[in-house]
């Protein structure tokens, strides 16, 4: 049942809230004050979630890609906050899914799309009538944060459906805020680098026999023998959710934050470092052979 404090904090929903990143930021949400709807897939991890989190926290069980499910989830919250509106929407679910763009079923690749692209528009647009907007009294507009990826401004070998689905978030996250101007609602995006999530930790699992004969083989190898060694020295998550916190609660925040170890090194590769030099030094750090010509 709820308190009369819970009822009065500001509401906010974030997606993917089972572990990693977005458990994170639904946790310093909730240390923050914040009232927290979280979407987890499994039943079980609702249970632990609201067990670990308390009465703050509202577990809503949908996935990102099933339509029917988003629209219950959606129906479930409007009757929870009553006349309330949710004061932000954090769009954290998604996957990453590896393997060289030219040997990769394009069933994953459009699985890969689906959740990490279509899925945050399809969210938005089935939880923007429930944000608070710039004409509703009591309170400042909604926010829109949007977890992307450096990914998203740089794309590594092996991990190019990822980065083609970040970099579609960070485009459609500037049409998207540029658009909800006409509503007040701010939208903004989160790039983080290397943060120590179970994510890298599944790369070790990543099963190479398709590729037993493919010339990338021993590239992947060599990839997939790097990611878990940087997941286990990255950022720490909490410092995303503290990040999120800001950004509610700063009163003009940034468009796009980039965050987490390696930032720097990004940043040359993407602003200092021509496009072929860094083609060159990934070859050479993964095996990858050839050289092109040009700058």
């Amino acid at each position: 049942m709820e308190t009369q404090r819970e009822h009065e904090s500001p509401a906010i929903l974030v997606t993917g809230v089972s572990s990693g990143i977005g458990n994170s930021i639904a946790r310093q949400l909730i240390r923050a004050g914040y009232r927290v709807f979280g979407s987890v897939r499994k039943r079980q991890d609702a249970a632990r979630l609201s067990k670990e989190f308390g009465g703050a926290y509202t577990p809503l069980i949908f996935d990102v890609t099933d339509e029917k499910a988003v629209n219950r989830a959606a129906a479930l919250v409007k009757k929870s906050l009553g006349t309330d509106k949710l004061s932000g929407l954090v769009n954290n679910a998604g996957i990453a899914v590896p393997g060289p763009l030219l040997e990769l079923p394009l069933s994953e690749f459009r699985r890969q799309i689906e959740v990490n692209l279509v899925s945050v528009l399809a969210v938005t647009k089935t939880f923007f009538p429930l944000l608070r907007l710039r004409s509703a009294a009591g309170g400042r507009p909604a926010r829109i944060v949007n977890i992307s990826s450096v990914a998203g401004q740089f794309a590594l070998p092996f991990l190019g459906p990822y980065a083609a689905s970040k970099h579609g978030v960070e485009g459609l996250s500037d049409s998207l805020r540029r658009e909800c101007m006409v509503y007040g609602v701010d939208v903004v995006v989160i790039d983080p680098a290397t943060i120590s999530t179970p994510i890298w930790s599944k790369s070790e699992d990543f099963d190479l026999s398709p590729y037993s004969r493919s010339p990338y083989l021993e590239p992947m190898k060599r990839m997939l023998k790097i990611m878990p060694e940087s997941g286990r020295n990255g950022t720490p998550p909490e410092r995303i959710g503290e990040l999120v916190v800001q950004i509610f609660r700063v009163k003009r925040p940034r468009v796009r934050y980039t965050i987490g170890r390696g930032r720097t090194r990004i940043w040359i590769s993407t602003h200092l470092l021509s496009p072929r030099r860094v083609d060159r030094i990934l070859a050479k750090a993964l095996g990858l052979g050839g050289r092109l010509g040009g700058s």
